[in-house]
Parts: C-alpha cells; sequence; structure tokens
C-alpha cells in the first residue's frame, strides 16, 4: 500500500480491509464513478473521483467511469466531453472503455420483463397527481394502486406496447410491485419505466421509454462487476431499493452500497440544477467561469489538480455530514502555489514615476529570481529605466499611521531595484495625481543606503520596457455563508457583486508577454494569476485571472 493510500485511509477502506481479512470479500476491488451528462463537474464530484479511484488504486483495482445517461432530455455531448477532460485532468485513468448506463438498455429491458413474469412489476395508469395521493405521506402509508393486480400476461403486453411507442408520455409507467405500507417511501411501489419521446445522444431514437435511475444502478454496477458502490448520503434510502432489484433479478452478482456524507462547501453551492440557473441567467460567463466550483471553472481560474486532491484528502471521508469552510480549499491551493509558482511583478494600477536623476537614455538589466526559495527554478531578468509604474495604492499624499510605502519625501525600496524617494507629485488639471518625480540612490542596488532607512519595499515594472495586460480579480460568487439557503431567500440575492473586477492597462514584466499556462503565477504582493489561454488570444494582450489572494481576506477583520 502506497504512502499516499496510507494518508487517504477512511472508513470505507476499512470495511473493505475487514472484508478482505476475514474472507468475506476476495477477488478484485471495482469501483466506479457513474456523473450524469446534465452539466459540469464540481467540487463535490471530485470528493467522489477521489474517494472511487483512490479506493480502487489502494486495492489495486478497478475504476469504472460511467455515464448514468437514462434522462436525455437534460443530457447532451458537450457534458459527456467535458467530464472525461475533468477526470483525467485530476489525473486519474478509467478501466478499460467509457462505458454508458445506455449500454445496458437491452439488458435492463429483459430484467424489467423478468420482474413482470415474476409478479414483481406492474404497469400502472395513475396519473402523477393520482400517484403521489396513493402514496401516502410520512405519517399514513400508502394506498394499493387500482392497477397494482393486473394479470402478468396483461402488464406484460402493456410494457410491450409501451415499447414499441403505442402510448403516449404520461400514460403509463411500469412499476415494482414492493410494499405501499413501507416506512420508507422509496419502497412504495416505486416507477421502473417511464415513457420519454426523445432522441438519445447515444442510442437515437430506439427507444421511447427509459428506465429510472434507482432500477438502472444496481443493474449497472451488477453488470460490470463493481463490488463496492460508493454512494453519497442522499442515497443511504434507496439502499434498501438497491439490493431489492438485485434481489429479485438473475443478475451476475450483487455490489455493496456504501453510503458516505457528500461535500457542502460555505459560499458555495454544488447543486448542478442552481449552477444551470446560473449558467442560463448570464450570471456567469458560462460553466467554466472562474467563479463557479466547477472543475472546468476552477481549471481556468489556476487551481491545480495536485491542490484539489489534497483538498480532498484533508476533508477526509466520513458518515457525517456538515459544511467545510472554503477556506480550506483556498489555503490548500495557496499551499501548493507558493513552492512551485514562479514569481513576477505586475503593477494593475498604473502610476508614471520618472526618476529624475536617472539618464533618459540609460537603461540596465536586474537579475531577479524566478522563486527565491528555489535557486532551481533560475532567474529572470528585469529592465530598469527612467520612467516606471508602481501602483497607484501604494502612494499616498498624506499617509496613514505606519504606512509602510511610497509618500512625499519618503523613500521605499523597489523589490529587487534601488531605493527611490519621492521629491514632487504631478496632478493633472483635475487634481488626479499623474505622476511621480523621484530621485534614486545609486548606491542602493542589494544593500541598505547610509544614513537612512527605507519605508518598506513595493513592486514596480518599467514604463518603456513592460507589457500591458487585463486583469480579472476574480473573488467568491456568493457574500453568504449559505446561499442556497431555504430559510435565507433566493440565491440570486446573496451574489458578491464584488466577485469580479476587471482592470484593463494593467502592466507586467517584459518576461511575461507570452506567458506559461501551465501554472499560475505569484505576482509579488498581490496573489496568485493564472494566464486566461483563450481571452489571451481574443484581446492581443496577456489576461491574468485571479486564482487566489496571498492571504485569506475573509477571515477575522475581513469582508
Amino acid at each position: 500500500m502506497s504512502a499516499e493510500s496510507k494518508k487517504a485511509h477512511n472508513f470505507i477502506q476499512s470495511l473493505i480491509e475487514d472484508a478482505i481479512a476475514s474472507g468475506e470479500h476476495t477477488g478484485k476491488v471495482v469501483t466506479r464513478f457513474p456523473p450524469e451528462p446534465n452539466g459540469y463537474l464540481h467540487i463535490g464530484h471530485a470528493k467522489s473521483i477521489c474517494l472511487n479511484f483512490g479506493i480502487a488504486e489502494t486495492f489495486s483495482g478497478d475504476c469504472n467511469l460511467r455515464f448514468d445517461d437514462t434522462n436525455p432530455e437534460k443530457e447532451n455531448q458537450e457534458y459527456i466531453d467535458a467530464i472525461k477532460q475533468d477526470v483525467e485532468w485530476l489525473g486519474y485513468e478509467w478501466a478499460g472503455d467509457v462505458r454508458y448506463a445506455s449500454d445496458y438498455f437491452d439488458a435492463l429491458y429483459e430484467f424489467a420483463e423478468e420482474l413482470i413474469t415474476r409478479d414483481k412489476a406492474y404497469v400502472c395508469a395513475l396519473t402523477a397527481d393520482e400517484m403521489a395521493e396513493y402514496r401516502g405521506s410520512l405519517k399514513e402509508p400508502g394506498r394499493n394502486s387500482p392497477y397494482r393486480d393486473r394479470p402478468v400476461e396483461e402488464s406484460l403486453q402493456l410494457f410491450r406496447d409501451m415499447r414499441d411507442g403505442k402510448y403516449q408520455n404520461g400514460e403509463l409507467v411500469l412499476r415494482a410491485k414492493i410494499d405501499m405500507a413501507s416506512p420508507n417511501i422509496n419502497m412504495r411501489d416505486p416507477i421502473l419505466y417511464r415513457i420519454r419521446y426523445a432522441e438519445h445522444h447515444q442510442t437515437g431514437n430506439k427507444w421511447c421509454i427509459y428506465p429510472m435511475y434507482d432500477f438502472t444502478h444496481p443493474i449497472s454496477d451488477a453488470m460490470e462487476g463493481i463490488t463496492h458502490s460508493l454512494c453519497t448520503l442522499e442515497f443511504e434510502d434507496h439502499r434498501p431499493l438497491y439490493d431489492w432489484v438485485l434481489d429479485n433479478i438473475s443478475g451476475p452478482c450483487h455490489p455493496r452500497q456504501i453510503e458516505f456524507a457528500r461535500l457542502n462547501l460555505n459560499y458555495t453551492i454544488t447543486s448542478k440544477r442552481k449552477l444551470k440557473r446560473l449558467v442560463d441567467e448570464a450570471v456567469v460567463d458560462g460553466w467554466n467561469d472562474p467563479r463557479m466550483p466547477t472543475i472546468s471553472g476552477m481549471r481556468r481560474r489556476g487551481y491545480t489538480p495536485e491542490s484539489i486532491r489534497t483538498f480532498c484528502d484533508m476533508i477526509g471521508v466520513n458518515k457525517a455530514g456538515g459544511t467545510v469552510d472554503v477556506g480550506m480549499l483556498e489555503h490548500a491551493i495557496r499551499e501548493d502555489l507558493n513552492t512551485r509558482a514562479p514569481r513576477a511583478m505586475c503593477v494593475m494600477r498604473p502610476l508614471k514615476v520618472t526618476l529624475i536623476n536617472y539618464p533618459a537614455d540609460k537603461s540596465e538589466t536586474l537579475t531577479l529570481p524566478v522563486h527565491p526559495q528555489n535557486p532551481d527554478m533560475g532567474e529572470r531578468e528585469v529592465p530598469w529605466t527612467q520612467t516606471l509604474f508602481i501602483d497607484r495604492e501604494d502612494f499616498e499624499v498624506e499617509p496613514p499611521r505606519k504606512w509602510k510605502r511610497l509618500a512625499p519625501d519618503q523613500a521605499v525600496r523597489l523589490r529587487g531595484g534601488y531605493v527611490m524617494t519621492c521629491r514632487e507629485v504631478i496632478r493633472d488639471d483635475s487634481g488626479e495625481i499623474v505622476e511621480l518625480k523621484c530621485e534614486y540612490d545609486p548606491n542602493t542596488l542589494g544593500v541598505n543606503p547610509e544614513g537612512y532607512k527605507p519605508n518598506g519595499v513595493i513592486h514596480w515594472v518599467s514604463a518603456t520596457d513592460s507589457v500591458e495586460a487585463d486583469i480579472n480579480l476574480y473573488d467568491r460568487l456568493f457574500n453568504h455563508e449559505s446561499p442556497d439557503s431555504d430559510k435565507e431567500g433566493d440565491l440570486m440575492d446573496h451574489l458578491n457583486p464584488q466577485s469580479l473586477v476587471v482592470l484593463k492597462g494593467a502592466r507586467v514584466e517584459k518576461s511575461l508577454a507570452a506567458p506559461r499556462t501551465d501554472l499560475p503565477y505569484q505576482f509579488e504582493r498581490e496573489g496568485y494569476f493564472f494566464c486566461d489561454q483563450a481571452h489571451t488570444e481574443a484581446a492581443g494582450r496577456p489576461v491574468f485571472n485571479r486564482t487566489v489572494t496571498l492571504r485569506d481576506s475573509w477571515g477575522k477583520g475581513g469582508k
């Protein structure tokens, strides 16, 4: 067992180890990740991916990727392609070919007929409203459908007629015959098949009846020889139905379903339906908007697969619910990037600085480390010229107490460069500060000045030897810890108006004219930023998305 597997030890792993030790389980461990292709994967799915593939890896087994594609009205190829890309990007490889529940439609149909012939299923003509009325409630048992005692031959013929397109949507359904008085409402004669006239992305128009998830899932697991079907806790009440289906058909095996707590993050929604609403109402720029908790959105924002896997390991796998602080996710990416991200300087709100004692026709090249703690990453060259840019927020005419940046007649060190002192402030006709006249100390490159002390260190770039860039300052999409809580009103009421601030005309080091696109940069003193390749190509200049700030700004004293 690898060191990584030991680190990720959880109660499911313990259950499997115990089953192997007792002889209850023999042979290969086989798991599966079974997403519905009706949206993009999000951070909650990442937890399930890491768990299912991680368990298989721990026991030298297999993990299948299977699309639960039983609802063609909400599914399409775009989602399938995106899901495959996300799983691969996270660093996992599924066993064999990609699988689909639709691969088993013929077998599912045969098993449905088997249930009918065993008098374990019947065709029902109750309307949806009537069925809800007959179902009862948590306090009252349900009532048998008047169609429950149809002769087997009649239900079998009606089911075949449904398959052959002789009935319209909603006219008939196939139901399991279990127990309308069961305290578990899922066992009160659940629907197994319904009529849907919709073209399927895999099977075309072959079928006009489609199986329900609770019927499809256990049979698909059995068809693939899954040994451990790992589900989130909302499926715990469905486990008796999962077992009932497998106990009442002549399936090849009976997988074991085990439930674990789903991931809930504060300031975040992980409902695909609600995420789709954000996309459909153009609140965000598609499923891969960097503010979305989708894996593709996080990838575009600059999150690394290593940081997401680390986060999933940090939160663990357990039976208890609860909400995880999104700050843990942000901590994971900071920790990862702090050791790996190359450094660079970016002036987001440029303010011109003219060095009055530096020749206009002179320039020099300063050498700075790519990473101050990792010499193996090499060095970078930064031009020093008479005109520079500093950030407007690094200068105050009347600085507050303990100000550690630039002010009139005060000195600062420019990161990796010289010390300079502000001598004059230039304003335009409206009174806006447009330029600073400063004097640099030529004896301070790499050494402290004599007789005075700089008032801090700020970043900068050459005005003539830097590159224009656009900066997208992304932040949390919601400003409420529980944006989708029914008690807190509509989630749209909790949108953070500062979730995206676009800065045009920023300036970055000359070396970032062709930025790397495999890892974010740390823009010194600002945060971690990732080159948005698609927007860079469209804009004709570098576009950077903020991955995360250097420190948590939402904690104590934060937003």
